[in-house]
């Protein structure tokens, strides 16, 4: 048996990953990627670059994709809890305009496997939290778009923080319109 639980999530192109958590009194070690464990799963995506941020309570950044160069995410939480999305901007997908939600901690140690295709944000539960995600393709700049993270045309149903805290650009983002 392997190290990761992978499962496919209700769209095709996304899934939740679970490590086996080998713990004992002194902490505890897991295997966080594995790239023959995700080939088996039919993920053999080859991931070129690691980033990393930390946001505040209530942030909510996204929902972002890219337009020339499309970037597969593997999103995971190491410090605090965040909703994680993505919403499938497949044009030809049946499930176009569609959204999927998780909880990321870093307490259950779930991560998210996000395809290309797909737009991603996330809103902050908790005091702080730090996220970390590899990339399928690497930045570049002016190639990021974005669609509103509040279009009643997607409906994604973020969990009640409070205050919600977006940057200039996040809350300019249009909504998803037709493929």
């Amino acid at each position: 048996m392997g190290q990761l639980k992978i499962t496919q999530c209700p769209m095709e192109g996304l899934y939740v990953i679970e490590p086996t958590v080998h713990g004992d009194s002194r902490g505890y070690f897991m295997e966080v990627y594995n790239q023959k464990e995700m080939q088996a799963a039919g993920l053999g995506m080859q991931f070129v670059q690691d980033n990393q941020s930390m946001s505040t309570k209530g942030v909510l950044r996204g929902m972002h994709f890219q337009k020339q160069y499309p970037q597969g995410k593997l999103v995971r939480v190491i410090r605090g809890r965040v909703f994680d999305v993505a919403v499938d901007l497949r044009a030809h997908s049946k499930t176009y305009g569609r959204w999927f939600g998780v909880e990321l901690t870093g307490e259950n140690k779930k991560q998210m496997y996000i395809s290309e295709g797909f737009a991603h944000g996330f809103l902050v539960l908790s005091d702080v939290a730090e996220l970390c995600y590899k990339v399928t393709d690497y930045h570049r700049p002016g190639d990021e778009g974005g669609i509103a993270w509040n279009d009643p045309q997607i409906g994604i149903a973020w969990p009640e923080v409070g205050r919600l805290h977006l940057n200039e650009r996040d809350q300019k983002w249009e909504g998803l319109g037709k493929p």
